[in-house]
C-alpha cells in the first residue's frame, strides 16, 4: 500500500534506545494517528511505513541522523534566572516549552550555579539510535478539519510526548 500526502495514518508503535530500554510504546493504550507530510512522525518511519500493508508490523533501526539529529553542543546554553517565570521552583532534569521561531520547543534545564541557569535545546532523545517497532493499523484520506489543523509546529513527533 502506497501512503501519499495529506492521509491519517494510525499505528500502534514502540521506541527503544540503544541500550533496549523502551522510551515510549502506545502498547496497553490508544494507538497514535498522524497526518503524513507534516512532520508530526519521524521522516524515515513514514518511509517504513509507506508499502506495509494494513495489519503487518515491522521493526526499523533509526540512526541519530534519521531519528531527533545528532548531540549538539551549540544548542546547549547558560542564560539568567530572571528568563523563567518568577517563583516557579527550578530544578535540573526539569522541561519547560518556549517560544523558538514561532513554535513552541521544549528546553531541559541541565545546571543550575546560582543565577546561571543551563538549558539544553537538544530533543532528549538527540543522539540515540532507536529502535522503532510500528504496526500500521490504518491509513485513510484527512478531513479537511484536520488539514486546517496543521500549524507546523511540530519537531518530528512520534507521539512520544518529547
Amino acid at each position: 500500500m502506497s501512503i501519499g500526502p495529506n492521509q491519517v495514518v494510525t499505528i500502534h508503535f514502540t521506541i527503544k534506545d540503544s541500550r533496549g530500554a523502551i522510551v515510549d510504546s502506545t502498547d496497553g493504550q490508544e494507538p497514535y494517528s498522524f497526518l503524513t507530510d507534516s512532520q508530526q512522525m519521524l521522516p524515515k518511519v513514514e518511509e517504513v511505513i509507506d508499502g506495509m500493508e494494513i495489519g503487518s508490523k515491522m521493526t526499523t533501526v533509526l540512526l541519530p541522523a534519521d531519528g531527533y539529529g545528532e548531540y549538539r553542543k551549540d544548542k546547549v546554553m547558560v542564560t539568567a534566572r530572571a528568563e523563567f517565570p518568577e517563583g516557579v521552583e527550578l530544578k535540573e532534569g526539569m522541561t519547560f516549552l518556549t517560544m523558538r521561531e514561532g513554535c513552541e520547543t521544549p528546553v531541559t534545564i541541565k545546571k543550575i550555579n546560582g543565577e546561571d541557569i543551563t538549558i539544553d535545546f537538544n530533543h532528549p532523545l538527540a543522539g540515540e539510535t532507536l529502535t522503532f517497532d510500528v504496526e500500521l493499523l490504518d491509513v485513510r484520506d484527512a478531513t479537511p478539519e484536520e488539514l486546517e489543523g496543521d500549524d507546523g509546529c511540530h519537531d518530528h513527533g512520534c507521539g512520544c510526548g518529547h
